[in-house]
């Protein structure tokens, strides 16, 4: 195993490491990234995560370490954050990988046949799951790293650690670990946020600006098959000082007329005079599933038309990135 070195074999299970001190909006925001990967996404706060990937990997068609790679560049580039990724074929041996992996981030994966030559020369402290009290005892009878630890009887590890933790210690020396990846739910909000070069006061270019989060939340919120009951908005002005409001929706959508039509709402309420913006976060909260949404016919044929050409716009997007298309204004600004 190698930092960033691609390998084959059944590694299922990612561990992900987020920089410590995270603020908590930037940790539910990767694991918003998490959840584009695998919809089997449990969170261990304040800064990790872990995602399983067995149904991830036929439906991408490449390997566990690819999809690491994959995320790392989604996370520095969308939210500059790097992360700390393990993979391995259970909890323990993708938790120990990606504390193995230096700062500020790497991936580090393993087949299930190389695990052993991996673990046996770690010190035992740093398997997952061995505290320093334990690791204290193991080596006050010279058991200094995870290979000795496979190799003493079970029964001898549990007399010394005590009955359930020495059990636990020693499967998890030898590669066993059975315990599920077990989902949480998704973050209540999904957030969106832009960061203008310069602090500006040009209505037209604040109104691109948010017409383009409007997108992005729209997309992430289809994405992940929910929607929004309702929106905030908050502006961040020169000096630091902030404005925030939240409106609720008529109803639940993630439909970027809707969402469009609220945030303008939300904008308009700002009463923007001399307010020199650097920056805007559209936030949609009270999240609920999109099955759970009634899906009512509007009986205005101009709306329906637009629905179908967002359901055809999500398909170019997953396929050719989300630069590649969008709303006219958005790109003339950025043009």
């Amino acid at each position: 195993m190698g930092a960033d070195q691609r390998v084959s074999g059944a590694a299922t299970v990612m561990h992900v490491r987020c920089p410590d001190r995270l603020p908590e909006e930037s940790y539910r925001q990767v694991l918003e990234q998490l959840s584009e990967l695998s919809p089997v996404v449990q969170a261990l706060p304040p800064t990790a995560a872990l995602v399983e990937l067995k149904g991830a990997l036929p439906y991408y068609g490449v390997d566990a370490s690819r999809l690491g790679e994959v995320l790392r560049v989604r996370t520095l580039s969308r939210l500059g954050v790097d992360v700390r990724v393990g993979i391995g074929p259970s909890i323990t041996i993708a938790a120990t990988a990606s504390a193995q992996v230096p700062q500020p981030g790497g991936v580090l994966a393993g087949a299930p046949e190389r695990v052993a030559g991996w673990l046996g020369p770690l010190p035992v402290d740093a398997l997952h799951g061995i505290g320093p009290r334990q690791a204290a005892v193991l080596r006050d009878y010279g058991i200094h790293s995870v290979g000795l630890l496979a190799a003493v009887p079970p029964a001898t590890v549990q007399r010394l650690l005590g009955g359930r933790a020495g059990r636990t210690a020693a499967d998890r020396a030898r590669g066993i670990d059975p315990r599920p990846v077990v989902p949480r739910a998704l973050p209540a909000t999904a957030s969106v946020r832009h960061h203008f070069d310069q602090h500006t006061l040009d209505g037209a270019v604040v109104r691109a600006a948010l017409l383009q989060l409007v997108d992005q939340l729209g997309t992430r919120l289809r994405g992940r098959g929910q929607a929004a009951r309702a929106l905030t908005l908050t502006l961040t002005f020169a000096g630091n000082s902030s404005w925030e409001k939240t409106r609720r929706l008529a109803a639940p959508s993630a439909h970027e007329d809707d969402l469009r039509t609220t945030a303008y709402q939300l904008m308009d309420a700002a009463a923007l005079q001399r307010g020199r913006l650097t920056a805007l976060v559209l936030k949609g909260e009270d999240l609920a599933s999109a099955n759970d949404v009634a899906r009512q016919l509007s009986l205005d044929d101009a709306r329906e038309a637009r629905l179908a050409a967002e359901t055809a716009v999500d398909r170019v997007r997953a396929k050719f990135g989300p630069g590649n298309i969008g709303p006219a204004a958005v790109f003339r600004h950025a043009s």
